[in-house]
């Protein structure tokens, strides 16, 4: 058999031996090669073409779950090249290749190594190559080929929701869909019936009924009513292999619950009912209940009570609790037992949501009677109002009546009654009550702008049976008598500018009165006519209780007044009709243009001169921060000197550098340094410290006695005490050095330390004739010498 793959790509023939075991003899073979050749034609000289080579193959088939104990043989590659000497070498590569699929590279035998699932991996694509086995050169282009997993039925049925929990309603025709399962299975569809699934019912029969192709679920009987049961488990076989025998399965479990529907009508479980009720039952209250049982739930045994008729429909009333389905009978009226002892009512219970579906089951309704009869009760007196309002006026004298309170015995026997005030609060003693009568009087003078309105309880029992008391509220108004004057709504602060125009307002002004509208609602304002004309202020009535002040003058200087006093006269328009004077303080001020305030009293002064606020400010800032700058600093001034010697401990010289040129022989002058020398030329320099001594030339000729007589430990002591006493020297310990080196020797000395000090008898003179180069020489000893003498 000669088979030429449509999908070549290659220019050569490849020969592909398929053999699959599960096939039989029949599907085993080789694919054979044929060789492209030109027919040699008479006349003609054989003409030799070179031939063309291409893959001829097909796909192979292995199969899935193969557990033999040998590799599983898939195919054979070969090529025409090959001549059976072994020098063709095949390569397989691609998914899987060496590790799944392995081949003979002598022969071209592939073999499937590993046990394959369709499910996890249908087909393998694989590349094949022959090559010389010498030379390591392809013989053929490569080429792809694929090997698909064949499936076996090896995976039952699932249903992946289940379990399913669904409901229908009850009383449902037969047939009625219910719910549609639906089961998997992951062999292929596309071969075998592996993959083929038929629904079964293994419970749940004769009520339900399923399709085996679909999966649908359906009632198989008529009228299942939820009052005889409500739930139902049934249970679905899936089969593969269209349910043939060996064919897998899976089940799942249905829940049905058959739903509610309105087919049952109420019924009330009597005809009659008998209701006792005392007289003294209050108005409003609930004396009884009723109820009519209904087999259905949920808003289908929702019901209404009402009552349809009987002599007692005007007295009672009923309502259906929603909670519990009953219905509440609750009094309208008041019951007296010595007018009527019993009442007869027709009370109908029906449902609120109909089907009209199951009105041939109905009607959905019931009727009973109730026969209510009245108790008779010993009841406590009755008051002929259920409130009472009454009025005073304030003011008014202790004792003055505020009006009368009446009750009766309701009883046949008509006792007595007493009447009294529950004293539980402080209102009730403002009020006393006539015990026989009812008659309410004051016990005390009322203000009715402190408290309006009182409220008292009285109470009223019978003579015979005190123990059967009744309460009614009384509520005492406060009326009102024009006994507060006016007076100003508040207290104003008037300010008047200092450049106002004549007629100008300043303020406007109003009133309150403590009394009610009736006695001071209307407001008159004035000035006082007991005083002479006001020649700064006038007011003007505004005729809707309020009034305004107006300037009377151009200008208003604050520096000659700066307060005015208005007196104001205010009345109401009660009867007798009350007044009262107040007085208004009128404020100088100095004002912008456009009328706002800028300062008032002692500001004004300063900003007359031309400064405001803003700047008053500003210049009292800086001042403050020069201050706080010269503070910090005379501080750090102050914290940059040091002590001379710190401690006692530290003593010590100091080597002070400086990078200033000396002034010669004119810092000897500026400073007397004999001291350091010599004590005895010292003594005669006794000059304070502190100030720049005055230099004086001291003779040469000293006495040696007086030389002879200065001892260095007496010329120390001197020094120090000297120090103890001087109030010029520092505060604190110093140290003084005095560089005594003995009395001068005969010969004299050589320095020149000291030849500002001593008379000198050489002659610098000549010191002018050596030139300019030693004229400042000669200035400087020129000068000095005649100073020295002089």
């Amino acid at each position: 058999m000669r088979i030429t793959s449509t999908s070549c790509i290659c220019p050569v023939l490849v020969c592909l031996c398929f053999v699959q075991r599960c096939y039989g003899a029949a599907h085993h073979g080789s694919i054979k090669v044929t060789r492209n050749q030109t027919k040699h034609i008479e006349g003609e000289t054989e003409v030799h073409h070179r031939p063309k080579r291409g893959w001829v193959w097909n796909q192979f088939f292995v199969l899935e779950e193969h557990m033999g104990p040998d590799p599983q043989y898939v195919g054979k590659l070969h090529s025409n090249s090959d001549k059976g000497d072994g020098s063709v070498k095949y390569i397989l590569t691609g998914e899987g290749a060496g590790t799944i699929f392995i081949i003979d590279d002598t022969t071209g035998d592939i073999h499937s190594t590993k046990s394959l699932d369709r499910e996890q991996k249908t087909h393998y694509v694989l590349h094949a190559q022959a090559i010389d086995r010498r030379t390591n050169k392809p013989l053929e282009p490569e080429s792809e080929f694929i090997i698909k997993v064949q499936d076996i039925n090896d995976n039952a049925p699932k249903f992946t929701d289940g379990p399913y929990i669904v409901t229908v309603p009850e009383m449902s025709e037969m047939g009625t869909s219910v719910l549609q399962v639906t089961a998997t299975d992951a062999d292929d569809p596309t071969y075998g019936n592996s993959a083929r699934v038929v629904y079964s019912i293994l419970q749940g029969q004769p009520y339900f009924s399923v399709d085996p192709k679909t999966g649908v679920i359906r009632t198989a009987l008529h009228n299942m009513d939820r009052e005889a049961r409500e739930h139902y488990s049934v249970v679905i076989q899936a089969k593969d292999m269209a349910g043939q025998v060996g064919g897998l399965s899976g089940s799942t479990t249905v829940n049905i619950t058959l739903t509610d529907v309105n087919d049952n009508p109420p019924r009330f479980p009597q005809k009659h009912y008998q209701l006792y009720v005392p007289e003294s039952a209050e108005v409003g209250s609930a004396v009884g209940k009723i109820k009519a049982n209904d087999a259905d739930t949920g808003s289908n045994a929702d019901m209404k009570y009402t009552i349809i008729n009987g002599d007692g429909a005007g007295v009672f009333s009923i309502s259906t609790d929603k909670e519990t389905r009953e219905g509440i009978l609750s009094l309208k009226k008041p019951l007296n037992y010595e007018k009527k002892k019993s009442y007869t009512l027709n009370i109908e219970g029906a449902n609120t949501h109909l089907d009209f579906r199951f009105s041939h089951l109905g009607p959905f309704k019931d009727v009973t009677m109730l026969k209510v009869i009245v108790g008779d009760v010993d009841e406590p007196p009755l008051f002929t109002m259920p409130s009472y309002v009454m009025e005073v006026y304030e003011n008014a004298k202790i004792g003055t009546p505020v009006g009368t309170v009446t009750a009766h015995d309701p009883d046949a026997a008509n006792s007595l009654v007493r009447y009294f005030i529950d004293h539980n609060t402080e209102e009730d003693r403002y009020f006393t009550i006539d015990a026989s009568t009812g008659t309410i009087k004051t016990a005390k003078i009322f203000d009715r702008e402190e408290t309006p309105w009182y409220n008292i309880t009285v109470a009223a029992s019978e003579i015979d049976n005190p123990e059967l008391v009744s309460h009614v509220p009384v509520g005492v108004r406060i009326l009102d008598v024009n006994d507060n004057p006016p007076e100003l709504a508040r207290d104003y602060d008037v300010v008047v500018c200092e450049n106002s125009k004549p007629g100008q307002v300043i303020q406007t002004i109003t009133a309150t009165d403590k009394d009610n509208s009736a006695n001071g609602a209307r407001f008159h304002f004035s000035l006082d006519e007991g005083l002479s004309l006001n020649p700064n202020f006038t007011l003007r009535n505004n005729e809707d209780n309020t009034a305004s002040i107006l300037t009377r003058r151009r200008r208003y200087s604050r520096t000659t007044q700066d307060i005015y006093y208005l007196p104001v006269l205010i009345s109401d328009g009660g009867v007798p009709p009350l007044s009262s004077s107040s007085t208004l303080t009128i404020r100088v001020c100095a004002c912008e243009r456009d009328g706002r305030v800028r300062t008032c009293h002692a500001e004004a002064f300063l900003s007359s001169a031309g400064l405001s606020t803003g700047a008053l400010i500003a210049i009292l800032l800086c001042i403050v921060i020069l201050l706080a700058i010269v503070v910090l600093f005379i501080t750090l001034r102050r914290g940059k000197k040091e002590p001379l010697i710190i401690s006692e401990e530290d003593v010590r010289e100091n080597v002070v550098t400086y990078d200033d040129e000396g002034g010669g022989e004119e810092d000897t002058e500026a400073f007397d340094i004999t001291a350091l020398r010599n004590p005895s030329a010292a003594e005669e320099l006794k000059y304070r410290r502190d100030v720049r001594p005055e230099v004086k030339p001291l003779s040469r000729h000293h006495p040696s006695s007086s030389l002879d007589s200065i001892d260095v430990q007496e010329f120390l002591n001197q020094r120090l005490a000297e120090a103890d006493l001087d109030p010029s020297v520092p505060p604190y310990d110093s140290l003084q050095t005095y560089a005594y080196e003995g009395h001068r020797s005969e010969a004299g000395s050589i320095s020149s330390l000291d030849s500002a000090t001593t008379q000198s008898d050489q002659d610098y003179n000549y010191l002018g004739d050596w030139g300019p180069e030693f004229k400042k020489l000669a200035e400087l000893y020129g000068e000095i010498e005649p100073e020295r003498t002089t």
